[in-house]
C-alpha cells in the first residue's frame, strides 16, 4: 500500500471505526479520534509534495493492482502537477471541519465525524484515479455522505436540498457512464485513462462525447445555468457542509473537464470552447450581480462561488498556459477562501441563528478579533493583492486577454462585483454602531475557533504571497495539457 492509498483508505477506515462508536457517552472520545485522524490522515499527504518531482508530468506514486480482471478494471492510482494539491487540499479542509464542529455537532457526532471522514478519503479517490470505474465509483460514492450530512444536520428544509443535489448530480454522471462504455469499447477493453488520452476518436464521437461529460462535470462545478441546486443546498446545509461543499467538491467538476473532456476530447474542446468560454462569463458576470441582491449570507457567498468558479472554467478554455495556470490556482484558492467564508458565517449562526444580514450590524464592537479574520477572508474573497483570492484570479484574466482582449475585459469586470458584493455584506454585518441585543450580548471567538480560523488565514496570506511552490508543481503538467489539446485526434 502506498501514500496515495494510505491517504485513501486511512480517513474511510478511522469513519467506520467511529460508525461503531454510536453512544452518546461516548461522544467526547468521538472527537478526539476524529481529530487524531483527520490529522495523521494529513500528515500522511505530505510525503507526496516531499517527494514530487518537478519538470515532469508523468504520474507519480503509481500504484496498479488487478480489481475486476474479466472487464481489465484496475486498482490504479497516480498524481500528476493536476491534481497533487487537491490531494493536500482535501485532507487539510477535513481537519478543519473537524475542528470547525467541535462543540456545535451535539447529536449523532460519531456518524457526523464518521460521514466527513469517510467523504475525505473519497474525494482524494477522486483526484487520484486513473482507470475509469475507480474514477465513476469514488465520483459517485461522494454524494452518499454529502447526502447524509445536509439530510440529517441540515436546516429547515435539508429534505429538499439533499434530494435537490443528489438528482442533479446523480442525472448528470450517467451520461458520462455511457460515455465510459463507449470509451472502453473503443479502446479494445481498457479503462485506462492514460490508454484514453492516446486513442484516436473521430469528429462527431468527440462532440457526443463531450456533451456527455459534460452534463456531470458542469453540475457538479456548477456551470450557469445548473447552478441553482447550489444555492439551496448551501442554506440548508451544516457549517461544515457547506465548507467542504465549496472548497472540495464543486472542484471534482472542474477537475473531470481536466482529466477527461480537454486531453481526451481535444478537437471537441477546441471547437465548443466559445459555448464554454460564454457560459463561464455568464457566470462571472451576471451571477456575480445576482450576488449582490442576496440578503441571507449563506446565500450571497455561494453565488459568489458560481461567480468564482465561473474564472476557472473560462482559463481552462482560452488553452493557454496562463489560463489554465490561473485556473489551478483560483481552484485552490478558492478552497481556503469560500471554506473560510462559510465558517465565519457559521461562527455567527452558532450565536445568533440566523444567516439573514439585517440581523446583524457593529458584530466589530462585540468581536473584535472575529471580524479581523472576517475582514481578511472578506479581502480576498474580493481579490485583493496579497490574498489567494487575488492570485488566480489575476492568472485566469491575463491568460484570457492573451486569447482576447474584449473577454479578459469582461473577465475584469467581476473584480468589481466581487468587491461590491462582499464589502457589501461585510458593511453591514461587522461595521457601524451595534444594531441590537443579539450582536450586544456575542462573545468573541474562542482557542477553538480562532485555532480554525488562524489556520485558514495562513494558508491564504501564504498563498497571496508566495505562490511559487503551488505553480511549479503544476507547470510541466499544464504544458503537456496544452500540447494534447493542440493535437487533433480525428481519424
Amino acid at each position: 500500500m502506498g501514500w496515495l492509498s494510505l491517504a485513501i483508505w486511512m480517513p474511510i477506515v478511522i469513519g467506520a471505526v467511529l460508525l461503531a462508536l454510536g453512544r452518546e457517552n461516548q461522544a467526547p472520545l468521538v472527537r478526539w479520534i476524529a481529530l487524531i485522524g483527520s490529522l495523521v490522515s494529513f500528515l500522511v499527504t505530505l510525503p507526496l509534495y516531499g517527494g514530487f518531482r518537478l519538470g515532469t508530468a508523468e504520474m507519480q506514486f503509481v500504484e496498479k493492482a488487478p480489481w475486476i480482471p474479466r472487464f481489465n478494471v484496475n486498482y490504479h492510482l497516480g498524481v500528476d502537477g493536476l491534481s497533487l494539491w487537491f490531494v493536500l487540499l482535501t485532507a487539510f479542509i477535513t481537519v478543519i471541519v473537524v475542528i470547525a464542529g467541535w462543540e456545535v455537532i451535539q447529536r449523532k457526532v460519531n456518524q457526523y465525524m464518521a460521514a466527513f471522514l469517510i467523504l475525505s478519503g473519497l474525494m482524494i479517490g477522486v483526484f487520484s484515479a486513473l482507470d475509469g470505474v475507480l474514477f465513476y465509483v469514488f465520483f459517485e460514492a461522494t454524494l452518499i455522505p454529502m447526502y447524509l450530512i445536509i439530510g440529517i444536520w441540515g436546516g429547515p428544509n435539508k429534505i429538499y436540498a439533499a434530494f435537490k443535489f443528489f438528482l442533479y448530480t446523480l442525472l448528470g454522471s450517467l451520461l458520462t457512464l455511457v460515455a465510459f462504455i463507449y470509451l472502453y469499447t473503443r479502446s479494445g477493453g481498457s479503462f485506462d485513462i492514460l490508454v484514453w488520452q492516446a486513442m484516436p476518436i473521430g469528429d462527431t464521437a468527440q462532440t457526443l462525447l463531450f456533451f456527455a461529460m459534460f452534463a456531470a462535470f458542469a453540475v457538479k462545478v456548477p456551470m450557469w445555468p445548473v447552478h441553482t441546486w447550489l444555492p439551496d443546498v448551501h442554506v440548508e446545509a451544516p457549517t461544515g457542509g457547506s465548507a467542504v461543499l465549496a472548497a472540495i467538491m464543486l472542484k471534482l467538476g472542474a477537475y473531470g473537464f481536466l482529466r477527461f473532456s480537454l486531453p481526451i476530447l481535444p478537437d471537441a474542446s477546441r471547437e465548443w470552447a466559445w459555448l464554454m468560454i460564454a457560459l463561464s462569463l455568464i457566470a462571472v458576470i451576471y451571477v456575480g450581480l445576482v450576488a449582490l441582491v442576496q440578503q441571507d449570507m449563506k446565500k450571497l457567498v455561494a453565488y459568489s462561488s458560481v461567480a468564482h468558479m465561473g474564472f476557472v472554467t473560462l482559463g481552462f478554455f482560452v488553452f493557454n498556459p496562463l489560463g489554465i495556470a490561473g485556473g489551478l490556482v483560483q481552484m485552490i484558492a478558492h478552497g481556503f477562501v469560500s471554506g473560510a467564508m462559510f465558517l465565519c458565517i457559521g461562527v455567527l449562526y452558532d450565536r445568533v441563528h440566523s444567516r439573514e444580514i439585517a440581523a446583524y450590524g457593529g458584530v466589530v464592537n462585540t468581536m473584535p478579533r472575529f471580524a479581523t479574520f472576517a475582514l481578511l477572508f472578506a479581502f480576498a474573497n474580493c481579490g485583493m493583492p496579497g490574498t489567494a483570492g487575488f492570485v488566480g484570479e489575476w492568472m485566469v484574466i491575463l491568460g484570457t486577454v492573451q486569447a482576447n482582449f474584449w473577454l479578459g475585459l469582461l473577465a475584469a469586470t467581476a473584480l468589481i462585483s466581487g468587491a461590491a458584493y462582499t464589502l457589501w455584506m461585510f458593511k453591514r454585518v461587522y461595521l457601524g454602531p451595534v444594531a441590537n441585543d443579539h450582536v450586544r450580548e456575542l462573545t468573541d471567538i474562542n482557542g477553538r475557533e480562532f485555532l480554525m480560523l488562524a489556520l485558514l488565514a495562513v494558508a491564504v496570506l501564504w498563498m497571496g504571497l508566495f505562490p511559487k511552490p503551488i505553480t511549479d508543481v503544476m507547470d510541466a503538467s499544464v504544458a503537456n495539457l496544452i500540447k494534447q489539446v493542440a493535437v487533433s485526434k480525428l481519424n
